[in-house]
């Protein structure tokens, strides 16, 4: 978001994250890189190589369509990164966003009327607008302001989440899929610049180009006061709310079940 070739930048982690063996390539041989050579990047797109390294050194940033479907063809794009890579070409304007987005009341008296199910408010940048007292609890009685913030700079987080990298690695992804139409948006610009600054981890992930933005999908929380349990949670888009989505969770086993009933006697007598 905040380099001078994003499209370059994409088109060569992605390319480093292509195994020759995914084209019938051999993966052996003196390779000084990992993933595929630019030559067997502009083989397989039909491209010039010297065409294909413009690309990459950012000298020619305006491929065509069919040049783009090429190189998500080759690359594994699926719909939502060759969607991204397409706000690389056609930047929108840059739009501002006021802080703390109001959410519709009818959102809330949702959320408060199911108070046995934990749900939560998110924005693009995945800040936490609002949340229920069962949401809470699932997190241990203090829900974060931002969910990447969260993972890569709350210490806490790493015990949290068993499952740390794959955590890691997907909320990322959503990140960057927040990015598709919004790639100047100064307050995404500002979360990148700090979190790449404060955490290599998200430097480091964030380099990968990973373009994901999850609906639905299991994770495991190691709750301070219950133990390990494992929850399925849902993501739901708010119409006319630009860019939020309601994300509810439920517990995906007997055991889980069982603990989650007694963060829902925990929450309850906060409430009572």
């Amino acid at each position: 978001m905040t380099t001078s070739n994003p499209l370059g930048e994409f088109l060569r982690a992605r390319r480093e994250l292509t195994q020759p063996d995914e084209h019938g390539l051999p993966a052996g041989g003196r390779r000084r890189v990992p993933g595929l050579r630019r030559e067997e990047v502009a083989a397989l797109a039909g491209l010039s190589v010297e065409y294909y390294v413009r690309l990459e050194r950012g000298t020619d940033r305006r491929p065509s369509p069919q040049v783009l479907d090429a190189l998500g063809r080759v690359l594994g794009l699926d719909a939502e990164a060759r969607r991204y890579i397409d706000s690389l070409v056609q930047p929108t304007p840059p739009r501002g966003r006021a802080s703390g987005e109001a959410v519709l009341p009818a959102v809330l008296t949702l959320m408060e009327a199911a108070q046995g199910a934990p749900a939560v408010v998110l924005d693009r940048r995945l800040d936490v607008l609002a949340a229920n007292d069962a949401a809470t609890a699932l997190y241990g009685g203090s829900l974060p302001r931002n969910m990447v913030g969260h993972v890569f700079l709350d210490g806490a987080s790493r015990t949290l989440y068993p499952d740390w990298e794959d955590i890691a690695i997907e909320t990322v992804a959503a990140l960057r899929a927040a990015t598709i139409d919004r790639l100047h948006d100064p307050h995404l610009a500002l979360l990148v610049g700090e979190l790449s600054t404060l955490s290599p981890d998200f430097a480091r992930i964030w380099a990968r180009h990973d373009v994901k933005a999850k609906s639905h999908g299991t994770k495991r929380l190691t709750h301070p006061g219950v133990g390990t349990l494992t929850v399925r949670w849902a993501s739901l888009a708010i119409p006319d709310s630009d860019g939020q989505q309601l994300v509810t969770y439920e517990p995906v086993n007997a055991a889980s079940e069982a603990l989650f009933a007694r963060l829902r006697s925990r929450s309850g007598s906060r409430a009572d």
